[in-house]
């Protein structure tokens, strides 16, 4: 009689004893995923439920999927923190508890280094990125083109510019108000300034015979007036405003 209870007892006794494994890999890779297996070694027993909701321990919990004989889990995990990890028990709610598990995960990469990986303290940050300059620099082609063909066209009229202030001056100028040497001067300095703007400086120091030369008729006769009325005081007829620019704006 003692001897069938202890039998009874034993026997019923063993399956309680029998709970779910781990199959799991030494090391897990660091910040990778890696695959873990939770079987129900009784196979008289139904396999255990789903362990976890997010996490196993230190282990995030990415997915699992049943095995193929349905005896257990597939679970794949990432490991965020290098070292031995210890999973611990996990009551699986009917009554059934998973074993500890503990797992190496080691540091793939030096301390200190710009990846590291999630919490590795102040050397593990990541840089700032540096602000792209060079792309950045591209949204400035458009202005920079703008800019030039802004300059192009200024200095393309500034001959023009130059040329309007000496004519409009030289309207001012002319014919002379007065026949006192100061007036005179005046007035050939700004017929000089404008024969110089259309012509170039060399033109400074032309005298009748260059003019004649350039056909530039009325030009040759205020050169004339212009050295009579100023070195020897005589009143030469001036010629008209209308026809030194005229003569100008043909050449």
């Amino acid at each position: 009689m003692i001897q069938t209870a202890f039998l009874l007892l034993l026997f019923s006794g063993a399956p309680l004893s029998a709970a779910p494994v781990w199959t799991a890999p030494q090391e897990l890779p660091f910040g990778t995923l890696g695959t873990l297996e939770l079987r129900e070694s009784d196979p008289a027993k139904p396999a255990p439920p789903r362990p976890g909701e997010d996490r196993l321990g230190p282990l995030e919990l990415r997915g699992a999927e049943p095995l193929a004989d349905s005896r257990g889990w597939r679970l794949t995990v990432q490991a965020l923190r290098p070292g031995t990890l210890l999973v611990p028990a996990i009551d699986l709610g009917d009554g059934r508890r998973s074993p500890e598990l503990r797992i190496s995960v080691p540091r793939t990469t030096p301390y200190g280094a710009p990846w590291m990986a999630v919490g590795g303290g102040q050397e593990d940050l990541l840089p700032l990125a540096p602000f792209p300059w060079g792309w950045a620099s591209l949204l400035l082609v458009p202005v920079l083109g703008l800019l030039w063909f802004g300059l192009h066209l200024w200095q393309r009229g500034t001959s023009t510019r130059q040329l309007k202030r000496a004519r409009a001056s030289f309207r001012h100028q002319w014919p002379p108000s007065g026949w006192d040497r100061a007036t005179l001067d005046q007035a050939h300095a700004r017929g000089r300034d404008l024969l110089a703007v259309r012509f170039g400086e060399e033109s400074r120091s032309w005298g009748p015979t260059e003019f004649h030369r350039r056909h530039l008729g009325p030009w040759v006769c205020w050169a004339q007036a212009m050295d009579a009325a100023r070195f020897a005081d005589t009143q030469a007829p001036w010629p008209t405003l209308d026809e030194l620019l005229k003569s100008l704006e043909a050449k």
